[in-house]
Parts: C-alpha cells; sequence; structure tokens
C-alpha cells in the first residue's frame, strides 16, 4: 500500500504547492520536486511507509509528529523554511484531507471544548506548568506571553511589550488611583504589576498555573506591590466580587466556544455598572473553524481561538454593551518572529531544560503560528466593553492621548 500512499501525497502536493522549489525525498529513496521553480527552496526526506501513510490521513498533525519524532527531515534547510513554503502554499491552495479534517474538528469541538474547571486546570497546567526557566529564554524580560503591540513596526520585543500595555491600560480608562481592577488570566503578572504601578489600582490577578501564581506573588513582593496586587489560583467561574475594571489578556483562546457565555456572563456580573472591561484574545478572520490537531494535542489542549463573530454573539446576551473593538492584523506575527529568535538563540540552553524532541516541537510550535498570522487566517481583537454606553468618551482620541502621555513619561525618566 506504501506506492498508493506516495501517489496521493503527490498529487495533493502537486496540486497545493504552485510557488517555490520544494523537493521530497521518499522512503523508497526516490525524489519528486514541486512548485515553480523559484525561490524560497526548501524540502523534506520522509523515511518511513509509516510517517507517508500518517501525512496523506492527517497531515495536519503528522506533519510536526513527524518532524519531532525523527519521520520528516527538513532537506538543506530548517523546519521554519519548510512551513514558509507548505503555509504559503497550502494557504492559497488547501490540501483535501485537511479540509476534511478540519470539518470534523468543527463536528467534534463541544467535546474537545468541554473546558470544565478541572479540565480547565489541567489543560493550562500542560503549557504553562512547564519550567519557568523556559520562558525567561524566549520571551521578554516582563514575561508577557501574548501578542506584543508594534506602533511603528520595527520596535524591540521590550518596546513592543510595553506599548502593549500601555494600549490596553489607555483603553481601561484608568483615570483615578485606587480603580479595583480584575485580571482574567493574570500570567506572570506583568500587566496587573504595571497597572499597580503606573496607575495606582488595586489589582486581583487570577490564574489556574500554580507555576505562573508562584511567580507572580514573588514578583509582586520584590516590586514592594503585594498591598497593591493580589494573585490567587482561581477559575474565572468562580469569582464574585465585582470590580471597577477587567481585563483578560491571552486567556479567552483556552475558554472553548461552549463556555463562551459563561466568561461573558462572569465578566458582567463581576463589572461594577460605571466600570470598563477589555478582552484581548487571539481570533480568526474566516469564521468559525476548529484547532489544528497537532496544535490542540501537544501545546494548548482545549483551546481555540475564536471567530469575532463567536466572541460578539455570546457578549451581546450577557448585558454588556461593546463599546469598542480593534483588529490587530500582523502583530502577532513580529512577536512570534521575536520568540523564534530567541528561542534559536537559546536552543541550548533549553535543550538541557528538556530534550531535543521538546526543542523540535516548540520550534514547529513557534513557526506555525507565527506562520499562520501572515497565511492563514490568524489575527488578535480587543473588544472593549461596558454595562453603560457613556462610561467612555465619545471618540477614540483619549485613548491616543494617554498612550502618549506615558510614553513621554516614560521617556523622561
Amino acid at each position: 500500500m506504501t506506492w498508493l500512499f506516495k501517489k496521493l501525497l503527490d498529487r495533493f502536493l502537486t496540486g497545493s504547492i504552485r510557488e517555490g522549489r520544494f523537493r521530497v525525498i521518499w522512503p523508497d529513496g526516490s525524489e519528486s520536486l514541486y512548485g515553480d521553480g523559484t525561490n524560497p527552496a526548501a524540502g523534506i526526506k520522509i523515511l518511513d511507509a509509516a510517517t507517508l501513510r500518517r501525512l496523506v490521513l492527517n497531515p495536519g498533525l503528522a506533519l510536526g509528529e513527524g518532524y519531532m519524532d525523527g519521520g520528516v527531515i527538513p532537506l538543506d534547510s530548517s523546519i521554519h523554511d519548510v512551513l514558509i513554503i507548505l503555509l504559503g502554499n497550502i494557504g492559497r491552495h488547501p490540501m483535501p484531507t485537511l479540509e476534511w479534517n478540519e470539518r470534523l474538528g468543527l463536528l467534534l469541538r463541544p467535546i474537545l471544548q468541554a473546558n470544565n474547571a478541572v479540565r480547565s486546570k489541567n489543560n493550562v497546567a500542560h503549557h504553562y506548568d512547564l519550567n519557568g526557566q523556559l520562558y525567561s529564554l524566549f520571551l521578554d524580560r516582563d514575561r508577557q506571553y501574548s501578542c506584543a503591540y508594534f506602533p511603528r513596526g520595527d520596535e524591540s520585543l521590550e518596546e513592543a511589550q510595553t506599548a502593549k500595555k500601555r494600549h490596553i491600560a489607555a483603553k481601561l480608562l484608568l483615570n483615578r488611583p485606587d480603580l479595583t481592577v480584575l485580571d482574567i488570566g493574570c500570567g506572570w503578572g506583568g500587566l496587573a504589576l504595571s497597572l499597580a504601578r503606573d496607575f495606582g489600582a488595586r489589582v486581583t490577578g487570577i490564574t489556574l498555573s500554580e507555576e505562573q501564581l508562584t511567580e507572580a506573588r514573588a514578583r509582586a513582593a520584590a516590586a514592594g506591590l503585594s498591598e497593591r496586587v493580589k494573585f490567587e489560583l482561581m477559575d474565572y467561574r468562580a469569582m464574585d466580587q465585582q470590580f471597577d475594571r477587567i481585563v483578560s489578556v491571552g486567556m479567552f483562546e483556552h475558554v472553548g466556544a461552549p463556555s463562551f457565555p459563561s466568561f461573558f456572563a462572569t465578566v458582567s456580573h463581576c463589572l461594577k455598572p460605571d466600570g470598563v472591561a477589555l478582552l484581548h484574545s487571539i481570533g480568526r478572520f474566516a469564521g468559525p473553524g476548529a484547532t489544528n490537531k497537532w496544535i490542540a494535542k501537544y501545546i494548548f489542549p482545549g483551546g481555540y481561538s475564536p471567530a469575532l463573530s463567536e466572541a460578539l454573539a455570546p457578549l451581546e446576551k450577557s448585558g454588556l454593551v461593546t463599546t469598542d473593538i480593534e483588529i490587530l492584523r500582523l502583530h502577532y506575527a513580529k512577536t512570534i518572529a521575536h520568540w523564534r529568535r530567541r528561542f534559536a538563540a537559546n536552543r541550548t540552553a533549553i535543550a538541557a531544560l528538556y530534550d531535543e524532541r521538546f526543542c523540535r516541537m516548540f520550534e514547529f510550535y513557534l513557526s506555525c503560528s507565527e506562520l499562520s498570522f501572515i497565511h492563514f487566517d490568524g489575527m488578535n481583537f480587543q473588544i472593549q466593553m461596558a454595562h453603560d454606553r457613556a462610561a467612555v468618551p465619545l471618540t477614540r482620541d483619549y485613548m491616543v492621548e494617554q498612550e502618549r502621555h506615558l510614553t513621554q513619561a516614560r521617556a523622561a525618566e
């Protein structure tokens, strides 16, 4: 049957790879070339019949697994070079089995994304309770593990992550001290600490990651902000206090579509009548879809980046008013490019923490994620919400003015 799977994959690649030069060495030692012969160029060697079969039946899972386990070897190129050609072409000319598997993923979403409190904690631990040193080796100094903001486009990672926090703070309208803020999915505490230090806010950060909780509390103590910033190990659905402001950055992707109504109901319940909330999330341009099987298995189990339409429908039923929406198109591609380069520069240290297979897994994850924002439908959205439509000024000018003021104050330090 190996000949049949070779023929099928050859047909799929012929139909999909139309630009660039892509070379394949098959398990029997023969070679095939695809594309129009122009740059970029890359290639792979498929070592065995089992890997070949899986690449035909479930390429979205098998390519990453093949690279991790050594069944797929890049030829005179990196895995990033391979993915540039594959994703760049398949984004325009999809392979049939990829489309079939996405349709199946859509049907299975209610099961795969049934994220109750126990399952949510386990899913978070899978990725965020890894060795804390790992994240210090490729993130910025503040460990912002979400899309940065590039006003010019050429900022350093540290500059862009600082700009992201200012951008969010401006939308939260922190116009007086001692405002209470709930940070849902607070990560390592960087945003919460910034809001307390720079705006005098009193912040409660909640997370399901024990590693993040420990680090966030240590950072608050070291900064002398333990009285203003509290971090708790808590599922968002368990929160029953009310706050002046609510922010959630990079957490909504872990909620799962079946739980979107619960998320917005919680925000609505916990936001004071005159309060302002901001949601920052990865999204998709092309409407509802399914999480890639490899990403769901190895990186973010239970995760899903929604279409804006999927977020707005339950938001509208929650009693909240949408007061502002912004789409960040290529900002995350730029962010992940920084992470990918830093990961490569520290690969030896990361391999010492884990192993070669882990490094290949993370390389594949970072490259796929970066390219999905360039060639597929990935984007980020920020939704500002309130109970009272008059809770924020009539125009967006206040955001620009606040960011400019913060930038000038930082430059004068």
